[in-house]
């Protein structure tokens, strides 16, 4: 295997995995979440967990990281599309609040994360998210 190769092959098992894992919390939360099932769901083994992540809550805290930016983008293009700025700001702070009443964004987001990983204040990925709005203002 190429050096190219194996570096796009560990790029697509920690997508999947992720993928797996954010189906997995989203739909029993991150303790009742198998480890044993999830890996083997996506056909790869602990070990490529562990690689990737460390462990479980590496795996929680890629899981959030990927939500956080997918909600910073959502939020962003639609206070880009805002008349003004202050349109804008009032807008992604809706888009925040409606994107927290979705059902995977509140377990993994607004439950677990905090449950599993500590202070959300201590987080890149909602430090990134402040910064965006900071911005903003």
């Amino acid at each position: 295997m190429t050096p190219r190769r194996r570096i796009e092959t560990m790029e697509e098992n920690r997508a999947k995995l992720i993928s797996a894992a954010r189906r997995a919390f989203a739909a029993k939360g991150f303790a009742a979440a198998s480890m044993d099932e999830l890996t083997a769901d996506v056909g790869l083994t602990r070990g490529a967990l562990y690689h990737n992540f460390g462990d479980k809550r590496g795996l929680l805290a890629a899981v959030v990281a990927q939500v956080d930016g997918e909600m910073a983008g959502r939020a962003q293009d639609l206070a880009a599309a805002a008349p003004n700025d202050w349109e804008g700001l009032l807008t992604e702070g809706s888009a925040y609040i409606e994107m927290a009443l979705d059902p995977e964004v509140r377990r993994i987001v607004l439950l677990d994360g905090p449950a599993f990983l500590g202070d959300p204040t201590q987080w890149p990925s909602q430090n990134a998210c402040l910064e965006m709005t900071k911005q903003t203002v």
